[in-house]
């Protein structure tokens, strides 16, 4: 059955298709984000939604964990639970990635957003050694920070203040999982898969 006549419960195209109840606020979208792992559960990549019905209606892979418990995908004929975690049926060899490029978004989330001053909220990075000394713009050099230790030590080393490292920086896992959780802002759900492959 070809995807397009599988609809969304509770969206916009179903009450045009058909008259009927109200929409279900837990309904998925579309354009909903689904973790797709390899036959071995290690994460590969994040798909769509629409994807992920499709791999699941060709027999590719198979729903591991459900979005939200009530949602669904349907058709006339056919109802499948909308996918927050899915595994593909067959393994596939993933090629080696010779490094995780570096992005402000990318250290706030190796940092969990973390301060590595003062444990606060961060909002910024800082490079440890500054770019005015001979630091460079690289993942052993940048640590997430917050705008007020950001702005205390300015261009000063941290042993010149006092202050000292709560994380050393390092570049992120290679794989799979750090490259995704970096790549894209995790859902709760994904957790478990993504921390067992760092």
């Amino acid at each position: 059955m070809p995807f397009r006549q599988l609809v969304p419960i509770g969206t916009d195209l179903e009450s045009e298709a058909e008259p009927g109840p109200a929409p279900n606020p837990g309904a998925v979208p579309t354009g909903s984000r689904v973790l797709l792992l390899n036959a071995s559960f290690e994460p590969l990549a994040v798909v769509t939604a629409k994807r992920a019905i499709v791999l699941l209606l060709s027999g590719k892979a198979e729903c591991v964990q459900v979005a939200l418990e009530g949602t669904s995908f349907r058709s006339e004929n056919l109802s499948l639970p909308a996918p927050s975690v899915m595994r593909l049926s067959r393994y596939v060899r993933v090629p080696y990635r010779r490094a995780v490029p570096m992005t402000r978004a990318g250290v706030l989330r190796r940092d969990g957003r973390r301060c590595a001053y003062c444990g606060r909220r961060a909002d910024t990075i800082d490079h440890v050694i500054p770019r005015s000394r001979g630091g460079k713009h690289s993942w052993e050099n940048c640590v997430a920070a917050c705008r007020t230790c950001n702005s205390r030590k300015a261009d000063r080393l941290v042993e010149e203040i006092g202050w000292t490292l709560k994380t050393v920086p390092a570049p992120p896992s290679r794989a799979a999982g750090g490259v995704l959780v970096l790549a894209v802002e995790p859902l709760p759900a994904w957790e478990p898969w993504l921390n067992a492959a760092a």
